[in-house]
C-alpha cells in the first residue's frame, strides 16, 4: 500500500516580499564535492584535495555576462563542522543552472598578513556585492579556530583579490576588531538592470550578525563602523522570537535590496529545538527569512515573515553534514530579469532556486 502524500499548506508572500522562489526542476544540486581536485595550500606544504567533503554556503554576482558563484569548499583534514580547513572555489554559468568550475580555490588561507586569522580553519561564508564602477566587494568569515570575524576583500576579476582583514578593525578605536562576529549583507539596488551597491544618506550601509540582526556604515567599502547604543553597546535592528522558524538566530544572509516598497533584507532563521522554537518545524533548522526596513532610514525595522520563503523540502537539504535540514541563503544575484538566489544544502552542497518578477508563484508551503 502506498504511503499518503504529505499535505502542505499554502504560503503566500505579501506584496513587499520578493518570491516566490521556485527551484528550477531536475537541477539541483547545482555544485557537489569533488575528489579530484588538487591544490598545493601554501600554510600545510601539501597538495590538498581542497573540495572533497563538502561544497556550500556560496555568494553570486555576475561577471563579464555571466553569473559568478563563488562557494565555500571543505577538505577533509578534520572531523565535524568548524573542524576543516575552508577555502573558496569559482564556478560560472550562462544560465545559472550549469556552472563551469576552476580545479582551485580563488581564495584560501595564505602566507599572507591575514593568516593568523585564517588558519587553519580557513575563509568563510562570503557575500558579495558590486560597485557601478565594477569593484566587487566580498564580506566573509575569517576562522582561526579561536575567534570568527567578519573581514573584507576586493577584486576586479573575482579571481584576484585584495585582504583588507576585519571589518571593524578600527572603529572606536578598536573596540570591536576581536568580536565574534559573521555575516554581511551591503545594501544593493538595481540601475538600468544591473545590481549595484547602493549608499544611502551619504554612506554605504550594511546588515550583519547571527544572533542577532545589527547595522554598520562605512566611507569606502573597508572600514565599517557599527551602530551603537548610547552606552556604546552594539543595537539590534531586530532578534529571534520565540515560537517562530527563527527562534534561535536570525543571520543575515544575501545582499539586501533597496525597493520601491522598502529594504528587503533575506536572513537566516534557526529553529529552537526546545520549547522556544516552532513545532511546526523540525528542531535546529535553518530556513529563510525576510525583512523589511524603511526606505529613508535603513536602520528603521517595519515588519518580516512569520513563516520561512524557503525551507529544507528536497533530500540533499536534510542530509549531508546538517541532518535537520538546512537552506542557508547568500548568495543573490538579478540576471536577465530574474532574481537567482545560491544556497548552502546541509552545510553539504549548493542549489538554486529563481524567482521572477512577471510570473511570482507562492512560497515552500507550510508543514
Amino acid at each position: 500500500m502506498l504511503a499518503a502524500s504529505p499535505v502542505f499548506g499554502q504560503n503566500r508572500l505579501p506584496d513587499w516580499a520578493m518570491g516566490g522562489f521556485n527551484r528550477p526542476e531536475g537541477a539541483n544540486p547545482v555544485i557537489s564535492p569533488r575528489e579530484y581536485t588538487k591544490f598545493y595550500c601554501p600554510m600545510s606544504g601539501d597538495s590538498i584535495a581542497w573540495e572533497s567533503n563538502d561544497t556550500f554556503n556560496p555568494a553570486a554576482t555576475i561577471y563579464n555576462g555571466k553569473i559568478v558563484v563563488l562557494y565555500r569548499a571543505e577538505d577533509k583534514s578534520g572531523e565535524g563542522i568548524g573542524h576543516r580547513t575552508s577555502r573558496l572555489g569559482y564556478a560560472s554559468s550562462d544560465d545559472g543552472i550549469h556552472f563551469t568550475r576552476e580545479t582551485a580555490p580563488v581564495f584560501y588561507p595564505d602566507n599572507d598578513a591575514q593568516k593568523e586569522n585564517e588558519w587553519p580553519g580557513g575563509c568563510e561564508d562570503p557575500r558579495i556585492a558590486v560597485t557601478s564602477d565594477g569593484l566587487y566587494v566580498m564580506m566573509y568569515t575569517q576562522w582561526n579556530r579561536k575567534i570568527a570575524r567578519l573581514a573584507v576583500a576586493t577584486s576586479r576579476d573575482l579571481k584576484n583579490w585584495t585582504k583588507h582583514g576585519p571589518v571593524f578593525a578600527k572603529a572606536y578605536g578598536g573596540k570591536f576588531r576581536d568580536m565574534f562576529c559573521k555575516s554581511g549583507s551591503v545594501l544593493t539596488e538595481i540601475v538600468n538592470g544591473k545590481q549595484v551597491i547602493k549608499k544611502i544618506n551619504g554612506k554605504y550601509f550594511m546588515y550583519w550578525g547571527e544572533y542577532h540582526v545589527f547595522a554598520a556604515t562605512s566611507e569606502d567599502l573597508v572600514n565599517w563602523t557599527p551602530l551603537v547604543k548610547e552606552n556604546g553597546d552594539l543595537k539590534p535592528l531586530f532578534s529571534p522570537r520565540d515560537g517562530y522558524f527563527d527562534s534561535q538566530l536570525t543571520e543575515c544572509g544575501p545582499p539586501a535590496i533597496y525597493t520601491d516598497k522598502g529594504i528587503v533584507l533575506l536572513y537566516n532563521g534557526k529553529n529552537y529545538a526546545g520549547e522556544r522554537g516552532d513545532k511546526r518545524f523540525t528542531p535546529n533548522v535553518y530556513a529563510a527569512g525576510q525583512a523589511l526596513f524603511d526606505a529613508k532610514d535603513p536602520t528603521h525595522f517595519i515588519t518580516r515573515l512569520d513563516v520561512p520563503f524557503l525551507r529544507p523540502m528536497d533530500s540533499f537539504e536534510k542530509s549531508g553534514q546538517y541532518p535537520a535540514g538546512t537552506v542557508f541563503i547568500e548568495g543573490l544575484v538579478y540576471y536577465k530579469g530574474k532574481w537567482h538566489l545560491y544556497y548552502g544544502c546541509a552545510d553539504s552542497r549548493v542549489a538554486t532556486a529563481i524567482y521572477d518578477p512577471a510570473h511570482p508563484g507562492d512560497a515552500d508551503p507550510l508543514p
